[in-house]
């Protein structure tokens, strides 16, 4: 086995059906035994057949898919590992014509996983720290590929666009989030919510990043318009460099991304790009992505309301 990924090959050998995947799945979300997801107790629980358990406190059945991105799916367990395998495995993403055939599902089934899937990538609230670059882009379709009547002939630039903003930790994980506008008032909010007090920030030079710096935290910027990318250790390259991962997922793999669904997006790439990044081994990655799939369980009605 290579010391930082393991083939398909392996994988099938790991997870050869949904019973071993059962297994690896209550192995850890339920490191001390099973836990009733409706109490949230785990001290009576009683095993059924075919990994049912049923909770003598509640008097409820469930199995280790009951409250996570899995309830209510057809698609068997292992089906779903080499899903979360596929994943973090992609650089760029999978789309969903190629998860079905990989997987042998339909292509609207496959799209409802990687739904699910981007679901569980999210949430994590974790406060940023240190150095943190910070910079933000626009994503959406490209004017020159639109048909003609879909074509707004407003030029380059945002219009018709959606914001997104990412922040990195130098040296450590990165957030990114769609936002409504690049004024100082939502920029400033999103940034006080997501980064330690104290900490030091890195942008270019954007009014809307203007009074960030003094009680909270140091400002450093960067003149891009004056050609200035790096300068003593200020630069906000690592932060662009997530924007060109991204944008190259979106439009080579995905072609769209709706605004409704974005932010789901930008989850999987900010989620690929941290606790799914290419150092770590990709079993510790798969893990991870498990760790995130519980209590998120997302409706086909929700996801399409």
């Amino acid at each position: 086995m290579s010391k930082s990924t393991i083939s398909t090959f392996e994988l099938f050998a790991m997870f050869p059906d949904a019973e071993a995947a059962r297994k690896y799945l209550e192995g850890r979300l339920w490191p001390k035994g099973p836990v009733c997801p409706c109490c949230g107790l785990g001290e009576r629980i009683t095993a059924r057949k075919d990994g049912f358990y049923r909770c003598n406190q509640c008097k409820e059945d469930f199995t280790v898919r009951t409250g996570t991105i899995f309830e209510r799916s057809h698609v068997p367990l292992h089906k779903w590992v080499y899903a979360m395998y596929l994943l973090v495995t992609a650089r760029k993403g999978i789309s969903s014509m190629q998860l079905a055939k990989e997987i042998g599902i339909t292509q609207k089934s496959a799209w409802f996983v990687l739904q699910r899937l981007r679901e569980a990538c999210g949430d994590d609230l974790t406060k940023l720290q240190g150095i943190i670059e910070i910079d933000e882009t626009y994503v959406g379709g490209i004017e020159k590929n639109k048909h003609e009547s879909k074509k707004l002939k407003a030029g380059r630039g945002a219009v018709g666009k959606t914001g997104v903003l990412a922040m990195r930790e130098r040296g450590g994980k990165m957030v990114a989030m769609p936002i409504e506008d690049s004024d100082a008032a939502t920029l400033h909010t999103a940034i006080h919510q997501r980064v330690h007090v104290g900490s030091t920030l890195h942008t270019d030079e954007a009014s809307a990043y203007k009074g960030l710096g003094g009680m909270f935290f140091a400002h450093e910027t960067v003149n891009h318009s004056a050609g200035e990318y790096s300068r003593d250790g200020v630069t906000t390259n690592g932060v662009e460099s997530v924007f060109a991962v991204m944008k190259r997922g979106l439009h080579g793999v995905y072609h769209h991304a709706s605004k409704k669904h974005l932010h789901r997006y930008v989850d999987e790439f900010a989620f690929r790009l941290t606790a799914g990044d290419v150092k770590r081994h990709t079993l510790s990655r798969l893990d991870s992505f498990v760790d995130g799939v519980a209590g998120k369980r997302l409706t086909y009605k929700n996801l399409i309301n």
